[in-house]
């Protein structure tokens, strides 16, 4: 089988990584890649994955039989819709299913149509009839951009000015949701699913702020846990009950059941799980963190997830424990500078410890070099998380570029429970 993956990040590099493991992959392909990608397979770095029509030409170029979307942006387009219209085999949604992601709008109506706890929101178009409205309420609001923001559209506080300052950079030309700030933990749940039936893959942690304590701005993700020890088998019940099985049922019902990866952000309250976002494909850095634990070969099971056989798919996940720890560029997530040469990385990866690279490029004579604001995942696999953490952190240690930060504090909040178990 001939796979071509979508994307250049981390979680691509991840998902390459597994698909080059599979014993079914004759030639793999990934548009546009980076560094780490290169070395399992050919890298077509002309191809941007917006560039739909340029996708399809490739995939005919190269007799592809299987397309892997990664980034989010591609399935809001409509890849899978173009592909699907030409035979070729995708694995992600089409654009009327992926407005769960790409239209927060869409998906809190989705929510509440179907029952599906989440907080409360209203939803604004007009700046000032958003100013009015905000001006009345009191405490902290969460504010969403309806569109796709890369992980950086949502801004929580309870200052009334900073707020009011959020929504004039997102209206008019979008509209805004403000949500009620709900108080808890937060989890996040990947299902795969083959539109017919899905499976549950172990709960993950990310941490969204770019300060330790989980302060500063929001990142796309600066590490995660995986799995999350403070999960019960209870919890986990309730959340298939009352979020997962509702979920399904709602795209069965409405026609958008797909092939593919599907995220639910829970926030774990006092009054049980709520529902904070849905994505259609995996997270980053939760891919990082999640795929060394599927036990299976990858390229058989994306065969089952396109086919509709999932149910009859053999699966295993390891009962190990992985952290992932984001090596980031000065001034992320700001502005920060690219094409920084790496002058080292870890020298002793294998399956304890990975370096999955985000967005990283070549100079004319083979040097390293960083392509933008998150620039690595350094991956420990362990028996519980304090030794995957252990693993990671010595690997991120490793790691040099001018200007190369990490968040020190991944996995702590995890890791006292997980070993007094």
């Amino acid at each position: 089988m001939k796979v071509l993956v979508i994307g250049s990040g981390a979680r691509e590099h991840a998902i390459t990584w597994k698909f080059a493991n599979s014993n079914c992959i004759s030639a793999l392909y990934i548009a546009p890649g980076n560094a780490g990608t290169a070395e399992l397979g050919k890298n077509l770095p002309e191809i941007d994955p917006m560039d739909i029509e340029g996708i399809v030409k490739i995939c005919r170029e190269k007799e592809i039989d299987m397309v892997f979307v990664g980034p989010e942006g591609p399935l809001a387009a409509g890849l899978v819709d173009r592909l699907s219209a030409e035979k070729i085999r995708a694995i992600g949604p089409k654009m009327a299913t992926a407005q769960l992601e790409s239209s927060k709008a869409f998906s809190k109506d989705f929510m509440v149509r179907n029952g599906i706890p989440t907080a409360f929101s209203e939803t604004f178009e007009d700046y000032q009839i958003f100013e009015r409205y905000l001006k009345k309420k009191k405490g902290s609001l969460v504010l969403k951009k309806n569109g796709l923001a890369a992980g950086k559209g949502v801004y929580e506080s309870e200052d009334t000015k900073n707020l009011l300052a959020f929504g004039k950079k997102v209206l008019p030309g979008d509209s805004i949701l403000v949500e009620e700030f709900l108080t808890g933990w937060e989890i996040s749940v990947f299902a795969l699913t083959d539109g017919n039936t899905y499976l549950l893959l172990p709960p993950c942690a990310d941490y969204k702020k770019a300060e330790e304590g989980d302060k500063g701005l929001n990142t796309g993700g600066m590490g995660a846990v995986c799995p999350v020890p403070q999960v019960t088998s209870a919890l986990w019940k309730t959340i298939e009950e009352t979020i997962i099985n509702p979920t399904f049922t709602g795209l069965a019902k409405e026609g958008l059941s797909f092939s593919g990866v599907l995220f639910f952000g829970l926030m774990i309250t006092e009054e049980g799980p709520k529902l904070l976002e849905y994505n259609v494909r995996f997270g980053d850095p939760e891919a990082q963190v999640l795929l060394p634990l599927l036990e299976c070969d990858f390229g058989n099971l994306a065969e089952a997830l396109y086919k509709g056989s999932l149910k009859d798919f053999y699966f295993e996940i390891s009962n190990d424990s992985v952290l992932g720890v984001v090596v980031a560029a000065e001034g992320y997530p700001e502005s920060c500078k690219k094409g920084i040469p790496v002058t080292s990385l870890p020298k002793q990866q294998g399956n304890d410890l990975m370096v999955f690279h985000a967005s990283t490029g070549f100079k004319e004579d083979g040097t390293i070099v960083t392509g933008g604001g998150r620039c690595f995942s350094v991956v420990g696999k362990g028996r519980n998380i304090l030794e995957a953490r252990t693993r990671a952190y010595e690997g991120a240690q490793e790691v040099s570029f001018r200007g190369a930060w990490f968040r020190k504090d991944i996995g702590n909040k995890f890791y006292i429970v997980d070993t007094a178990e």
